[in-house]
């Protein structure tokens, strides 16, 4: 043992150590090993992992049980960063809009009758309290006469080409819930789809000169999906085996 060492004494016991002890050395602290110890069960360390407060140690289960708050939404201890808000503890996954369930740690929340809410569930409640419409574009409650689009509300001025900023009209195209104008929509290459000239963002079935949304792409006299089956045309219609020999008796597929 160095000099040094033959007059340090143990942190916790305040005595002396043995010429051929083990010393634990804890951020310069030093401890007999049997004193290196939770304050609160007097047990080692588990794998050496410990949670200090005040100047004392404790096990990771001392620690919560003592200090760490609870979620107010899973029940567990919180041990990092602890979100505080409607009388409560939250860790920061939990503690979520009440309607929509996005994370409000990071976005903030509004209170509405006893709820923790994100702002635009909140105001979507306050306008339908009210009587009125969010506008889509900004979230907000629209005081005077709504736009409406595709059942969708706007305010009048928020109409707009998402793109070039130009006010829209019934031809206005919506994509991955944007809006723009017919011109900047065809740059962006969007295909439409043929049944309800919405655009395509997914998978496209390319049949009688046009673009079709899957589910969209049907028999014109059942109704019924292709889903990737074969279809038949006739007169610039598409149709199932079955339908397609009706509308033409002899005909081989």
């Amino acid at each position: 043992m160095s000099d040094a060492l033959a007059n340090a004494v143990c942190q916790r016991c305040q005595a002396r150590f043995a010429p051929a002890e083990r010393i634990v050395n804890s951020n310069g602290e030093l401890y007999h090993e049997h004193c290196f110890v939770c304050a609160q069960c007097f047990r080692p360390f588990p794998e050496g992992l410990f949670y200090e407060f005040e100047g004392r140690k404790y096990c990771e289960h001392d620690f919560q049980m003592l200090f760490a708050p609870c979620c107010g939404s899973c029940g567990e201890f919180i041990i990092g960063r602890v979100i505080k808000a409607m009388n409560n503890n939250w860790h920061p996954g939990c503690f979520r809009c009440e309607l929509c369930d996005v994370e409000l740690a990071d976005l903030g929340f509004v209170k509405n009758a006893g709820r923790h809410l994100c702002r635009p569930c909140h105001n979507r409640e306050k306008a339908k309290g009210l009587g009125k419409y969010v506008c889509q574009r900004c979230r907000l409650v629209i005081d005077e006469q709504p736009l409406m689009f595709r059942s969708d509300a706007y305010h009048p001025d928020h109409f707009s080409c998402t793109h070039c900023g130009k006010e829209l009209t019934a031809e206005a195209r919506e994509l991955k819930g944007e809006l723009y104008c017919l011109p900047c929509h065809d740059k962006m290459g969007v295909p439409i789809c043929g049944a309800c000239r919405r655009p395509i963002e997914g998978r496209v079935v390319n049949a009688l000169g046009k673009q079709w949304h899957v589910e969209h792409f049907v028999c014109a006299k059942c109704e019924k999906p292709f889903l990737g089956h074969r279809h038949y045309e006739k007169k610039g219609l598409a149709y199932c085996e079955t339908h397609y020999n009706q509308v033409s008796p002899g005909a081989e597929p």
